[in-house]
């Protein structure tokens, strides 16, 4: 029998991601801001214009380890919404360590977006970097998801002991879940970016 004949087309310039959105992928209506806490705001310079900023949700959350490690151009912001000039936008990635301190931290920031405070901010999704070696426990697992829930995307870092021991954190002993985070972004970017 015959096999028939396999017709390949060529892909687009830029395709869209290939990963599920989890939550949200716009603020909510409905939804209060947070009664206390939450994330300052600044104004960055004009001349800033990183294809997503890393904003870390609490002290410690990893946002400029992340920045080294996935490279791509970002910014670390440290703690704090870049908010653009009126009609500007800018993407963010949050970040927070996996203990309760950093998930509620985290569940405060989405809030905070989720609520339409925040003019021009685009949301990317939120990276949640391992606190400690070994599994989630059920219960911060649970609330995870529950996070994960409200914001558009959820990606996952694993313990890096290279990290904790004081190597640099760059391309090569970054891991694969961060090169994965890193190149999902710069699709999930770029393919915003095209106008689709």
């Amino acid at each position: 029998m015959p096999r028939a004949a396999v017709v390949v087309e060529a892909a687009p310039a830029v395709e869209a991601p290939t990963y599920v959105s989890l939550g949200p992928q716009t603020p909510q209506g409905g939804i209060a801001p947070p009664g206390a806490g939450g994330l300052p705001t600044w104004s960055p310079p004009e001349s800033a214009r990183p294809p997503w900023w890393w904003v870390g949700c609490h002290g410690g959350a990893g946002e400029s380890t992340l920045a080294l490690a996935a490279s791509q151009g970002a910014a670390a912001e440290g703690r704090g919404w870049p908010i653009p000039p009126p009609g500007g936008h800018a993407g963010v990635v949050l970040v927070a360590r996996t203990h309760a301190g950093g998930l509620h931290a985290a569940q405060t920031a989405g809030r905070q977006w989720a609520s339409g405070a925040l003019q021009g901010i685009d949301l990317l999704g939120l990276v949640a970097v391992a606190d400690a070696p070994g599994p989630l426990p059920k219960s911060l697992q649970q609330w995870l998801k529950l996070i994960a829930g409200g914001v558009p995307r959820l990606w996952r870092v694993s313990w890096n002991e290279a990290w904790r021991l004081g190597e640099w954190p760059d391309a090569r002993n970054s891991g694969k879940d961060v090169r994965k985070l890193a190149s999902e972004l710069a699709d999930l970017t770029n393919y915003r970016n095209s106008g689709e």
